[in-house]
């Protein structure tokens, strides 16, 4: 048996200024295309070839250009064309939150699968693993015979989803049966800061899931959060649920019923995990705590969900503050042009710099006499294994200031211990570490001895009521109080 495979992961985030095109993604092809794929095992223990079709990954990043989008779904289609006639199944990873300019109904994830049914029929097993901050449709749903998003927030488990996945794919190709993947729609909007798995009430919703999957005639439950960073007519919470056999259709919709009411029930629970405050308040407190280290994450300008990466308004908060007894280190913000005037300057020299991009007030340029620590690259990791350079950075200290910022000419987000090594930091030896974070991930969790979520403005605004969506199901909660 043959299953063809290929990967497209972009969370786009329309508030940034800028297009996601094809520079921005990591491509393969090929043997590549698997390596990169992570889930070459489990088809080998089934005996299963694979046909690769492209691997396109940008991570967080702006809404996908018409150009770039046209590119990898023709690298899908292509494959399809050239292989209708041997493929048994299709296994894909779609992020969900893959939005692109210009396109009709918006979403690149729920395209390319309306393309490929096009072209495989109804039948074709179709399976997807995805993020749960992307966004569902009914019809999207119901094409594909096997969907399920991570279960945890930060995504510790994506692996272990892949291969979950893939089991049930290769488990359907070899038992046949006329299924298809079950989905309500929740009048319920979240962002991800406030549906971190560690808390409740997301907690209780995995455990309940877990135990919905006990059950012979399941295969699979998963909650989508949604994604909240292009107002859009599918925005908002689903449910989704997989049958295990034909005969079993009928009660995945009654346990698709069942959770999404176990979901809206709780509705009023979900909250901001850990600290969090206004910008003024997060930095007092942070000041004032006895011990360290301490992290600040900007949430405004999270990285990780797609922002630019380049505001200085929390470094501008900092700077003035009079005599300032605490380490900082800003790890990282984002700058090409300064970056690219410290990239040719030695560690030891003095420079005067003006950092901020100054797009807008929030990004407003900071004049600073610095002298240069050393040169890096801002990379992507798995574990410890290094998988992609993404750019250049440097580290400065700023003269007569205990701060130290770490200047990148990539958004890149920074959010593992790995990364920060690889430049030759160790941010522990900082009192207050300043990330581009929203919820704060697990490497510095686990370390901090203090970390504040800092409710800062920019592209990635975490009161959700408050965003002006035009687009979205009405009425919605907590917009709307139903």
């Amino acid at each position: 048996m043959k299953v063809l495979i290929g990967q497209f992961v972009t969370e786009s985030n329309a508030n940034i200024p800028h297009q996601c095109e094809i520079s921005d993604y990591d491509i393969a092809f090929g043997e590549e295309c698997i390596q990169k794929m992570q889930i070459r095992d489990v088809f080998d223990c089934h005996g299963i070839d694979l046909i690769p079709a492209i691997y396109a990954n940008a991570g967080a990043n702006g809404v996908v250009s018409e150009a770039a989008f046209a590119y990898i779904e023709s690298c899908f289609l292509k494959t399809v064309k050239e292989h209708r006639h041997e493929i048994d199944g299709i296994y894909l990873m779609l992020h969900g939150a893959s939005e692109v300019a210009g396109l009709a109904g918006g979403s690149g994830d729920h395209h390319i699968i309306q393309e490929i049914r096009k072209l495989v029929g109804p039948y074709i097993p179709i399976a997807v693993s995805c993020d749960p901050h992307g966004n569902l449709k009914k019809d999207y749903v119901e094409a594909l015979q096997i969907l399920r998003s991570y279960r945890q927030s930060p995504h510790t488990d994506k692996e272990e989803t892949y291969e979950k996945v893939t089991e049930l794919l290769c488990q359907l190709l070899k038992q046949r049966q006329h299924i298809h993947a079950v989905y309500r729609k929740l009048p319920l909007i979240l962002g991800g800061e406030q549906s971190v798995s560690a808390d409740e009430p997301v907690r209780s919703i995995n455990i309940y899931m877990d135990e919905l999957e006990q059950d012979p005639r399941i295969q699979s439950c998963s909650w989508h959060v949604g994604y909240i960073r292009h107002d859009c007519a599918v925005a908002g919470c689903g449910i989704v649920v997989v049958p295990a056999r034909t005969e079993d259709q009928a009660y995945a919709e009654t346990i698709a019923d069942q959770l999404a009411d176990y979901v809206w029930q709780r509705r009023h629970e979900f909250h901001y995990t850990g600290l969090t405050a206004k910008p003024e308040q997060a930095l007092a407190m942070t000041l004032d705590f006895a011990g360290s280290p301490a992290v600040i994450t900007d949430s405004g300008d999270n990285t990780t969900s797609g922002a630019t990466g380049w505001n200085t308004f929390v470094l501008r908060q900092v700077l003035a503050q009079p005599n300032l007894k605490k380490s900082f280190l800003f790890a990282p913000i984002c700058d090409p042009k300064t970056a690219g005037q410290l990239k040719n300057c030695q560690p030891g020299e003095a420079v005067k710099i003006c950092l901020g991009a100054g797009v807008d007030a929030l990004s407003e340029s900071v004049p600073l006499d610095v002298v240069v620590k050393r040169h890096g690259e801002i990379a992507r990791f798995v574990g410890e294994e290094l998988i992609k350079v993404f750019g250049g950075c440097t580290l400065v200290s700023v003269k007569d200031k205990p701060i130290d910022i770490l200047i990148s000419e990539t958004s890149q987000p920074i959010i593992m211990n790995a990364q920060l090594r690889h430049i030759g930091i160790e941010w522990t030896d900082y009192d207050v570490t300043v990330v581009k974070q929203g919820y704060i991930f697990p490497d510095f969790k686990a370390q901090a001895g203090f970390y504040v979520m800092s409710l800062t403005d920019g592209a990635t605004p975490q009161d959700t009521a408050s965003i002006p969506f035009k687009r979205i199901m009405r009425p919605m909660f907590p917009i709307d109080q139903i």
